[in-house]
């Protein structure tokens, strides 16, 4: 197909590619994973369509805190205003596109562009133009403030943002999802979170679709981690074995969010916090004290969620995990310890059971990490075309809250990812 630029230049684009044909039920093929073309149809239909999370209204709790992210390729500014409100902006300068903040977090009065001086306050307007005298009478500042992505909203502190003034709100995009994020916040005896602990960035030399599957796959938890798992006790030993004696599942939620439940194979409360309840009396007699006994209980014995919110956050346990795609062979996951309001006393814990299992010297995420770019390498190899999605099909089922249930090492939650992926890619 050709195209044309304004001084007439001909250049060839590739024609969109129907990825439908791509994704089946039961198989996807290799190229969803290396074609550059099909990355960047993601990008517009669903990086920049539908919700991603942004950040964390912890990060900003005070009048002009700010963190600057991505969505897609996009940079976007969260900051919260003197008002109270966090809203998300394009980080981009409207005189010349420059980055209005280049920096990753801090507080500010105002973003004022490096390049030529522009400046605008907390709620986005321009307030200064250096030499003014050089516009005519017809120039309004208010045509010039810095442009608000579509649509933000957020959830019990998650913040999301949508590029696309249109599509399902994000009560509708979380759907009973949402239950997943009350999970992780009702751990905390104030019922909130707190992710001011810094972010890990991780680089992945493979497609970013292969972070999401791995989070919620639990074949590859005996053979990927059989280093951590016989060199230190965890709760992943209950997980492994014979597949009989396994009793975790995967859920498939809707809207391509999923879940590993873990909390069906645990022996006793506060398995997923090493055991030892006698450890945390302090903390189980604060919840208690905020929801009853009964609630509290069944809370620290089903532990925090380990699950996808479809496309990009990753409700590790008890650490926060946000992903973006570089290009079609290259993706970066960030992750931080996920503190609870209420209870700092947990708080260097927690610190150091994240940098045990996801820090650069860890276990876990290093092997994910090495695994990941080797399954890239090998999809290189042209034969077979097609990759296999069809272990437990004939034994998931769905349970009363109508979610897809399958057993720990089958693949329903590969196929719910893909099932939403194949809609959200055959809209026009």
């Amino acid at each position: 197909m050709q195209q044309a630029t304004t001084n007439g230049t001909q250049f060839e684009t590739p024609a969109e590619i129907n990825v439908e044909t791509l994704v089946h039920d039961d198989k996807i093929h290799a190229s969803l994973y290396t074609d550059p073309h099909i990355f960047e149809q993601e990008l517009e239909k669903i990086f920049y369509r539908v919700w991603v999370f942004v950040g964390h209204d912890s990060e900003v709790p005070e009048p002009g805190d700010y963190v600057t992210r991505q969505i897609g390729r996009q940079p976007v500014l969260m900051v919260r205003d003197k008002a109270g409100a966090v809203s998300v902006f394009l980080n981009r300068c409207a005189h010349r596109g420059t980055l209005v903040c280049p920096a990753e977090s801090g507080n500010a009065r105002a973003f004022t562009c490096p390049y030529h001086g522009w400046t605008y306050d907390l709620s986005g307007q321009l307030t200064g133009v250096p030499f003014p005298g050089a516009y005519g009478p017809d120039f309004n500042k208010g045509d010039h403030h810095l442009p608000r992505v579509a649509r933000c909203d957020s959830y019990r502190g998650f913040v999301f943002a949508s590029l696309s003034p249109e599509g399902p709100s994000l009560a509708e995009h979380l759907g009973i999802a949402s239950r997943l994020i009350d999970r992780a916040c009702d751990l905390s005896p104030e019922g909130e979170l707190d992710l001011s602990a810094g972010w890990v960035k991780h680089r992945y030399m493979s497609n970013w679709k292969m972070i999401p599957e791995n989070d919620t796959d639990g074949y590859h938890l005996g053979f990927v981690h059989r280093s951590v798992l016989k060199s230190a006790g965890s709760q992943y030993q209950l997980f492994i074995g014979e597949e009989s004696n396994n009793k975790g599942l995967l859920r498939d939620w809707g809207n391509g969010h999923t879940e590993i439940e873990f909390s069906t194979g645990y022996k006793q409360p506060f398995e997923w916090f090493g055991g030892a309840p006698d450890k945390y009396a302090a903390y189980l007699a604060q919840l208690e004290h905020s929801c009853g006994k009964a609630e509290a209980d069944r809370r620290v014995f089903e532990g925090p969620p380990h699950a996808l919110i479809f496309p990009n956050l990753f409700l590790a346990e008890m650490n926060i995990a946000l992903f973006y795609p570089l290009d079609a062979e290259e993706s970066i996951q960030w992750h931080t310890p996920m503190f609870l309001k209420g209870v700092p006393e947990l708080n260097t814990r927690l610190l150091r059971q994240s940098e045990a299992a996801m820090g650069p010297a860890s276990f876990l995420l290093p092997e994910d990490i090495t695994i990941a770019s080797r399954n890239q390498a090998g999809l290189h190899a042209r034969q077979p075309e097609w990759l296999d999605l069809s272990r437990g099909r004939n034994r998931e089922y769905v349970d009363e809250q109508g979610r897809i249930v399958a057993h720990f090492t089958d693949e329903v939650t590969n196929r719910a990812f893909w099932k939403h992926y194949r809609t959200l890619m055959a809209q026009v």
